[in-house]
Formats: structure tokens, sequence, C-alpha cells
């Protein structure tokens, strides 16, 4: 893996700005994506020509500038955090970042908010990505799913959980058993066609048929 890293796209000062304010002010810094998972995820919005993108989960948004930089022109990254004590800070991070015109954050429960903004029946979601509670995880995925283009892509972060998805007879709490039955159902479902990495927690990714 850290050959890996060391021959891929690398972070830069920005980033690393936003890597170490959430390490220095959060209790969860390692929530951050990093740039290897960051750089992937410019890479896909850039090879899908992404215009609009929807993410769950802003945290200090690392990610979402990572996105927001693989945009096509006047692309948008639709951004939802439950937390609004974050607001600022997120807001503070995409203007040093540059991506402003590109992002546009909505604080909220992302179950109330999505069907206002993308209602049902106009499928254009190039890309979606799902950091957030995982014990919605599956709400989220079924939300986005009638409203994603057909090629677009859903990612789905954390789904190895600490590896704990694959010492379940170790493990018995009700998070590593709701994220490996997502898994399950993804793998089985015929709306999409997925792949698991081992990028980082586990990165899924599903292609909408």
């Amino acid at each position: 893996m850290d050959y890996c890293e060391q021959y891929s796209e690398q972070g830069d000062p920005v980033l690393e700005q936003v890597e170490r304010w959430a390490y220095l002010h959060t209790a969860q810094p390692q929530m951050v994506c990093g740039p290897y998972e960051g750089a992937l995820l410019t890479i896909l919005c850039r090879s899908l020509n992404a215009h609009t993108v929807v993410e769950i989960g802003t945290f200090v948004g690392y990610s979402t500038i990572c996105m927001a930089r693989g945009l096509s022109e006047n692309g948008v990254v639709h951004t939802f955090e439950v937390n609004d004590e974050l607001e600022d800070v997120e807001r503070e991070h995409f203007a040093l970042a540059g991506v402003v015109d590109k992002v546009s954050l909505h604080i909220g429960d992302a179950k109330e908010l999505l069907p206002q903004i993308f209602p049902l029946g106009e499928g254009f979601i190039d890309l979606a990505f799902i950091d957030a509670d995982k014990r919605s995880t599956d709400d989220y995925y079924e939300m986005l799913l009638p409203r994603m283009r057909k090629g677009g892509l859903i990612v789905v972060d954390n789904v190895l959980w600490g590896g704990k998805v694959l010492e379940r007879d170790r493990y018995h709490d009700r998070d590593t058993a709701i994220i490996h039955s997502f898994n399950e159902k993804v793998k089985n479902d015929k709306r999409v066609e997925n792949i698991i990495l081992n990028v980082r927690d586990g990165l899924l990714i599903c292609s909408v048929l």
C-alpha cells in the first residue's frame, strides 16, 4: 500500500491544511478520506465528466474539495452535513481551496433535504459519495438510486469497517452487522454492477445500470 501511495497523485498544501485542522480540532480526524482516496474521487469525477455530484457527510470538506476539483465546467457538488457546528470551517476550507462556486453546502438531515433538491423522475446525478452515519447507509443508497443517471456511480466509504466485516465471529456489534448486510445486498442487487476496493477502510463503487 505504501508503494501505491508513493506512486499515486499526492495531496497538496490546501488539503494538508484541511486534514491538519481535523486532527487538531475534531475527535475523529480519521474521518478525513486522505490524499489517496481523495485522488481517486477526483479521477472518478473527471472520468465521468461529472456535472452533478452528491455527497452525504461533508465533515471538514476534504472529500468535497477533491470531488469539486474533478467536476466539469459549471459542475456542482451538493454536499449534506447534519452537524451545523462545522458549517463555518467547511466554508473556510472551500474558500481556501478556491471551489466556493463549485460547492452547494446543505446543513441538515439529508433524508429530508435531498428529496426536496432532487425530485424523483429527474435522474441526473453523475456521482454520489456516501460517507455518513453507517446505520443509514442503505437508506441513502435507496434514496439515491432512482435519482442517478445510467452509468452514474454510487461510492460508499468504510465498507470494510476496520476489518470487522471479515471477522464477524469475533465482532457482534450492530454497526458491523449492518455494514455486512449492506454489502451482501449490493452484491446481489441487479440494479448495479459493483466492486469493493481495498482502499483505506474499504470503498464500494456501484455503477448504475
